[in-house]
């Protein structure tokens, strides 16, 4: 009989598993963080976080990693599980992600921010900042939010996403202007993907059946649907089925007086090029 094979005290949360890996295969090669920023690279003060914890990094520098190791897809692997791990967002937050993440088609309404599926990273900084997260949590917070955005990326599998946003969103703009072109830049080139569509809800329209409610609509495998309302203050999931429709139908009216998608475009376009440049020096 073969011998059995103890059990590691390797975690088993994909976050704290990955940077475990990271660290140790550092390690055992008797690296320092900066011989191995040489052999690599890439900055060695990134690579501390990545051991540490506090940030995931990007997928270039993992599958340098694992080139450098030759450890093939291993680090990137665990990288993509730690990216997707649902325990990364609040507690309240985490049924919905997972949901999110294997939705068939999404459709969202935007009353005052962008949605996180397409934030840049400025954006989701500012966001978050405002809500309280500071230091290494904001951090944090700021990496598991646009590590949703891969969701839209997917080469193969995307879901077709629908963004309904009103005006003011984007008359709202950052503090930073460089930042904020770069984020009406993102969202001209998100709405240029073959499944994506977002229409602009003009502020003329009046009020509606959302006037104060953001809101994503979850299409799920087995053909339902769910809903996520959220406010400054609170968020919750809907699944019953008399309340989702209800929020359908105020979407969908809301719909009908939105631009289409060419005159959203050209709103967009427009909103861009009356944002302030920086100064050249």
């Amino acid at each position: 009989m073969p011998q059995r094979v103890a059990v590691t005290a390797l975690s088993h949360e994909p976050r704290k598993r990955f940077s475990e890996e990271v660290r140790r295969l550092r390690r055992e090669r008797g690296l320092s963080l900066r011989d191995l920023s040489k052999a690599v690279g890439w900055d060695s003060s990134l690579l501390g976080k990545m051991e540490a914890g506090s940030t995931l990094g990007g997928p270039e520098v993992v599958q340098a990693l694992d080139q450098h190791y030759g450890t093939g897809p291993l680090l990137l692997t665990l990288w993509e599980l730690a990216l997707g791990d649902p325990n990364q967002f609040k507690e309240q937050y985490r049924r919905y992600m997972v949901l999110e993440g294997e939705a068939t088609c999404l459709w969202h309404y935007s009353v005052s921010i962008l949605p996180g599926l397409l934030q840049t990273d400025a954006y989701a900084r500012e966001v978050l900042a405002l809500g309280g997260y500071r230091g290494k949590d904001l951090d944090l917070q700021v990496e598991a939010r646009v590590g949703r955005r891969k969701l839209l990326e997917r080469l193969d599998d995307s879901p077709p996403f629908r963004g309904l946003i009103s005006e003011a969103v984007l008359r709202t703009p950052l503090r930073a202007p460089e930042a904020w072109r770069h984020q009406l830049e993102y969202l001209l080139e998100v709405a240029g993907r073959q499944d994506v569509a977002i229409q602009v809800l003009p502020l003329s329209t009046g009020l509606c059946g959302l006037v104060s409610t953001a809101v994503m609509f979850l299409r799920l495998l087995d053909g339902t649907t769910v809903a996520y309302t959220e406010n400054a203050h609170r968020g919750e999931l809907i699944e019953d089925s008399t309340a989702v429709e209800r929020l359908q139908r105020a979407y969908d009216a809301m719909r009908d007086k939105a631009l289409n998608l060419a005159e959203s475009r050209s709103f967009i376009m427009r909103m861009l090029e009356e944002a302030p440049c920086v100064p050249s020096t």
